[in-house]
């Protein structure tokens, strides 16, 4: 139970409510800014303003899955409001206090040193990416229906990185018939990819490996599909590249190709925003019962 554990959730999408419910259920103190325009019943909770002094007493700050954006703003659906995370809100929070997010932008990772804050990015867990690799595969696989015409079964299909969400896609493709090429990097991923039944290659061949492909996905944040490979391509083959922005495609000389390219990443928010929220709660609630047990929360 999280009785007396007081947490303050500002801003999100859909994946905030499930959050919001798993925290009141163990009986926390939840207070929420930001979220004037939602609807839902929400029993237990404390919908206020979105300034300092509700953080005076607060064991946790929950930001969004992508946390702020460059300039301090919080993303939210939930108000027309401008929110932005300030010095004024980091200096009000106690030295205990957590700033828990999905992933941090260098903004909110300069705030939280200033302020001698801790800050928890929960998409580094690796439980927490195997997790969402599940709702990213599935939604990568919507895209790819939706953007060829053609099937799955039968298809070459190309997975470039076999880090989590690679792994679980290469294995989701495999199984509804797909020919997998995963491209790896290192000796121990090609030795993994060939024991899986994947067809391995090092990434350096990746421009010749390119030429029969219909799909590639890829997972990899550098620039790695470049011009060289997109002229390999056949003209009907699509990509998804499934990396945090900008992606790792040459997007530009795709579209002057003629070849179909779209970034897409944050999938489980889309496609799966209950799952995906129930995700980001389990891993939270148990961070704070960790520092619960260990005595950090009075």
């Amino acid at each position: 139970m999280l009785t007396g554990v007081q947490v303050v959730l500002v801003g999100g999408d859909a994946r905030q409510l499930e959050v919001i419910r798993r925290l009141t259920e163990l009986d926390a103190a939840v207070i929420l800014a930001g979220f004037d325009r939602l609807d839902t019943p929400l029993n237990g909770v404390l919908k206020t303003e979105w300034t300092p002094d509700i953080l005076a007493h607060a064991d946790a700050l929950a930001l969004p899955a992508v946390g702020t954006e460059d300039d301090g703003t919080i993303p939210t659906i939930f108000t027309e409001q401008e929110m932005r995370l300030s010095d004024a809100h980091m200096a009000a929070m106690p030295k205990s206090c957590k700033v828990i997010t999905g992933m941090a932008k260098p903004y909110l990772r300069k705030l939280c040193e200033k302020h001698h804050v801790e800050l928890i990015e929960l998409f580094e867990r690796d439980d927490v990416a195997i997790y969402n690799s599940i709702p990213t595969a599935e939604g990568a696989l919507m895209m790819a229906i939706q953007n060829t015409d053609i099937t799955i079964h039968g298809s070459y299909c190309m997975v470039l990185g076999l880090g989590r969400t690679g792994f679980t896609l290469a294995r989701t493709l495999q199984a509804l018939g797909a020919r997998v090429k995963v491209g790896v990097r290192r000796d121990d991923s090609f030795a993994r990819a060939f024991e899986m039944g994947f067809e391995p290659f090092n990434m350096p061949d990746l421009a010749r490996q390119a030429g029969n492909i219909d799909l590639i996905f890829n997972t990899i944040p550098t620039m790695i599909v470049t011009a060289q490979v997109i002229a390999q391509l056949p003209l009907g083959a699509c990509i998804i590249d499934l990396a945090s922005k900008p992606g790792g495609t040459d997007f530009r000389f795709a579209e002057k190709r003629g070849i179909k390219a779209l970034l897409a990443p944050g999938l489980p928010g889309i496609v799966a925003p209950k799952t995906a929220g129930r995700i980001i709660a389990n891993s939270l609630i148990q961070i704070i019962l960790e520092d619960s047990r260990r005595g950090n929360i009075q």
